[in-house]
């Protein structure tokens, strides 16, 4: 009974995280960092749509305009499998369609969802900041786009809350 009880408790706490609100964003209005990342995300996607997988190098260089600070273009195919992750190479060629962040959340699931559904939009998650292991809360702008062979992947980047 103490041990349910524990684990009520777990699950209301991790719920409730996802009901705070994100800085990034006041009402409907989003602050100039949520504006950069769509916008960064919308220039990834056209150079994803006009290179293809010849984009992805550019994705991956340290300190550059894809990837700088705690700030990352990734690539996800349609299935789940990841593409492009710069801090994270060695997930890069494996499918990810299962992975639940801290909370339970599939993110990739739902990364897939928006794009399928509305094309682009925000995904909210728990996700480790580059060089670090703890998941911190994250809020992903992600795009689909379809690549010059025809295969659609999703384009993202998001931002921590602090």
């Amino acid at each position: 009974m103490k041990i349910k009880a524990i684990f009520t408790g777990m699950l209301i706490l991790v719920g409730a995280m996802y009901l705070l609100p994100f800085p990034a964003f006041s009402g409907e209005h989003q602050t100039k960092e949520a504006k950069r990342i769509v916008a960064l995300v919308n220039s990834a996607a056209a150079l994803v749509e006009s290179k293809g997988k010849d984009a992805f190098s550019e994705f991956e260089k340290k300190d550059g305009k894809w990837y700088k600070g705690k700030t990352y273009v990734f690539v996800d195919d349609m299935n789940g499998t990841v593409l492009v992750n710069p801090p994270s190479p060695e997930i890069v060629g494996k499918n990810l369609i299962d992975t639940q962040d801290a909370g339970g959340k599939a993110l990739i699931r739902e990364f897939i969802k928006i794009a399928e559904t509305k094309g682009s939009g925000w995904v909210d998650y728990w996700w480790p900041r580059p060089g670090e292991d703890k998941p911190s809360r994250k809020m992903s702008f992600v795009r689909k786009a379809k690549m010059p062979d025809g295969k659609m992947v999703i384009v993202g980047a998001g931002m921590y809350a602090e």
